[in-house]
Parts: structure tokens; C-alpha cells; sequence
């Protein structure tokens, strides 16, 4: 697709959503399995749950659009998750967990960006209802990231230094 306007940005924008959710719908399973702390593993299974109902809305939107959502793959979130394993592969559980919410917050940044993006888009075109599904997951994406940061400030990051 020709991006000679703000509606086939838009239109790539959300394909890049869909991409990107559907590629952590695969990941995050792994990452709660990896996970010691026990927080951190019901995060990311609550996390799953939220991303699950982001591909939804994303769905309801690309109906409302009349388009399909597939045909474009995010590369960006592909690095991301590549970075996440690496983060799995660490031996020490401490540190793996440390590890794992630095990439997952790198995630939740990326998704932030998008989603603030694809709303700020949405809006000035007209399509409400599209604006407020997508600033629903953007809210969502925030409080993840700001709950990841509680974690490892409060308890996971000491849990790290204090391994070696």
C-alpha cells in the first residue's frame, strides 16, 4: 500500500499493531514460564489476557474500516521479542527477572508509541469509536509499564544485585 495519506498511515499503523500483539500473544506465554518471581509471572499472564482483548479491538477496528488485518509483519516488535529471549536464556533467576522487565518495558514502549500514534491519527480523522478502542490499550500498555516499574524497583532489581 501506496502511504500517500493519513488513512492508509493509519491503515499501516494498525496493521503494525496487529503484527506486533499477535507476535507477543506467542511470547508472553514463554516469558510467564521463565519468570521466579511470582509477580512477575501473574503479570505477564495478566498481561496476556489484556493483549488478548488489544488484538479484539484491533479486529473491531479493521471491521469498521472494512479491511483485513494481516499482510504486514513489525519487525520492530520482532527485535524486541528476540531481545526478550536473550533475557530468558540467563541462568541466574534474579537476574533473569531484572532482564525480562527491561524487555518487556521495552515492549510496553513500543506498544505506547504506537498506540498513542494510531489514536492521535484516529481522532483527527473522525473515527471516534476507533480512537477510543485504541486509547483503551494505550491506558492498558501505561499501566503495565508502570506496574513492571513498581516490580523492579521495590523488589526485583535489589533481588538482582544482591545475587552475585
Amino acid at each position: 500500500m501506496k502511504l500517500d495519506n493519513l488513512h492508509k498511515l493509519f491503515v499501516h499503523e494498525l496493521k503494525d499493531l496487529w503484527s506486533a500483539e499477535n507476535q507477543l500473544l506467542d511470547a508472553l506465554p514463554k516469558m510467564a514460564e521463565k519468570a521466579d518471581h511470582p509477580d512477575l509471572k501473574k503479570a505477564f499472564q495478566d498481561h496476556l489476557v489484556e493483549t488478548e482483548e488489544q488484538a479484539a479491538r484491533l479486529k473491531t477496528i479493521f471491521q469498521q474500516l472494512d479491511f483485513e488485518p494481516g499482510g504486514h509483519k513489525c519487525e520492530g516488535m520482532e527485535g524486541l521479542i528476540e531481545e526478550g529471549k536473550d533475557a530468558m536464556k540467563i541462568e541466574d533467576a534474579n537476574v533473569r527477572d531484572a532482564a525480562m522487565i527491561a524487555a518487556a518495558q521495552r515492549v510496553e514502549h513500543y506498544e505506547i508509541a504506537g498506540y498513542g500514534v494510531a489514536s492521535t491519527y484516529a481522532e483527527k480523522m473522525g473515527h471516534s469509536e476507533a480512537a477510543n478502542l485504541l486509547y483503551k490499550s494505550l491506558e492498558e500498555e501505561g499501566k503495565t509499564d508502570r506496574l513492571l516499574s513498581r516490580m523492579a524497583e521495590r523488589c526485583i532489581n535489589f533481588e538482582a544485585m544482591v545475587t552475585a
